[in-house]
């Protein structure tokens, strides 16, 4: 078994990306291994469900559990489920560890897991269906020497990150996309169109066709995901103005209904109508709309936003139970949405992004230009997330309004969490903004 043919396996399983833990002593079937230490970022490589609040009570703390479709894959290829594969993420550290993975999976490689002997590594396998392979290698396997004498590995964290395409190993990732995005930019004006399944191309006549059209230039097919990927990349298209105005935008990060309060016990009809206001346009429609900043008394929806359970001072979680809340005049929770609830979507937004502006053109017909100025972010945490709502740069900027009011009204609710394209750069651990005209043609 080679590092090739093992990356053969894992790309036979529709998977792009693999990431590579390096086993230390203390790294077994029997202790949880972590992943991450000091960040989140982690969480955004691995597809998992819903994180849920969950009390230790032997420590006595709360930590966020959340389970995942995890698999261990043998040398042919066969897949063994381990129904018990968990992520948990310890908010005060922070800390994201990996647990349950040998429990009530039929053929585990415990016998590599279990013993101390370094050199040893864990490979996770992420496929384009949101499931997780793992495969772990012995000390003295053909594939551990291989990986070892491997050079300039990106890591995201402390995994190795590898790059899987038309089963070829892909290291340097960053510079193919970015040569990929030139060649598209150096097109100009391209009709607007999306990639449907069978790579078929269609005409597309929408909003959303920024995105789509560059999405169909990159071979992506249109597959309902919030956030596509191209090697890795998440891909996020924005318009502008003008080209060289790519600070000038404001990006929606999120759109996560409440989970708590009035909206959520009463319903989005009935919070419209308690805190909403007339159309001066329509009078049987309601809107519920308006920049609410963290600490700032919205006058038009008589809301203020707050953060409750994040160490502002360490940027950390304190209380797992706690997140953010909209309070009325008398104090009572208009909505809130807990940090479970706000992780579970975060977590979907990819460790590594690139924010591409767009211009629009609709004569004769629907075209896009996308520009040569572009933004590039990596290691991004949630604890980031937070931190930016509470300095005003991240807003809630809902679009939520009611139809036939004096009827049976009708709901069209829009909870949106926005940030100004010029702070984007704040979500990231490391950022840079990228002139195409600059990438060299002969990178590899």
């Amino acid at each position: 078994m080679t590092l090739n043919n093992l990356l053969k396996l894992f790309s036979d399983q529709n998977c792009e990306t693999v990431y590579v833990k390096e086993l230390v002593k203390n790294n077994n079937s029997k202790q949880q291994i972590y992943l991450a230490s000091g960040d989140t970022q982690i969480l955004n490589v691995f597809p998992v469900n819903d994180f849920q609040a969950v009390l230790n009570p032997h420590a006595k703390k709360e930590t966020f559990h959340a389970a995942c479709n995890f698999s261990w894959m043998d040398d042919e290829g066969n897949k063994f489920l381990a129904p018990n594969a968990k992520f948990i993420l310890y908010p005060k550290y922070p800390e994201v560890r990996f647990s349950g993975f040998v429990q009530g999976c039929k053929k585990a490689p415990s016998a590599i897991l279990n013993n101390t002997v370094p050199g040893r590594y864990l490979f996770f396998g992420v496929s384009k269906t949101d499931q997780i392979l793992g495969y772990a290698s012995d000390a003295n396997s053909e594939i551990s020497k291989e990986f070892s004498n491997l050079k300039n590995i990106p890591m995201i964290g402390i995994l190795y990150s590898l790059a899987i395409k038309a089963k070829k190993l892909i290291l340097d990732t960053k510079s193919q996309l970015l040569l990929r995005l030139k060649e598209i930019y150096l097109k100009g004006w391209i009709n607007s169109k999306q990639l449907k399944p069978g790579f078929l191309i269609a005409p597309c006549n929408e909003s959303r066709c920024g995105g789509l059209t560059l999405e169909a230039e990159l071979g992506i097919i249109q597959n309902g995901k919030s956030e596509p990927d191209y090697l890795g990349w998440e891909i996020k298209q924005f318009g502008v103005k003008k080209l060289h105005l790519i600070n000038s935008a404001r990006i929606t990060l999120m759109t996560p209904e409440p989970d708590g309060g009035f909206y959520k016990d009463k319903g989005g009809i009935a919070f419209v109508r308690k805190y909403g206001y007339q159309s001066l346009s329509d009078r049987e429609r309601m809107d519920f709309t308006g920049y609410h900043k963290h600490e700032s008394f919205q006058k038009k929806s008589g809301l203020t936003l707050r953060i409750i359970g994040f160490d502002f001072t360490s940027k950390k979680i304190s209380d797992p139970n706690g997140g953010v809340f909209l309070f009325d005049l008398n104090e009572n929770i208009a909505a809130s949405w807990s940090f479970s609830k706000m992780l579970n979507h975060w977590i979907k937004k990819h460790a590594k992004a690139s924010y591409i502006p767009s211009l629009l053109n609709t004569i004769p017909y629907r075209q896009y230009r996308y520009s040569n100025n572009i933004i590039l972010g990596e290691g991004t945490d949630f604890s980031l997330f937070v931190d930016n709502i509470a300095s005003g740069k991240i807003i809630y900027d809902p679009g939520i309004h009611i139809d036939n009011i004096s009827s049976k009204a009708v709901l069209k609710a829009r909870s949106q969490f926005r940030i100004s394209s010029k702070h984007i750069r704040e979500l990231y651990r490391h950022t840079e903004t990228v002139d195409l005209d600059k990438v060299e043609k002969d990178v590899k």
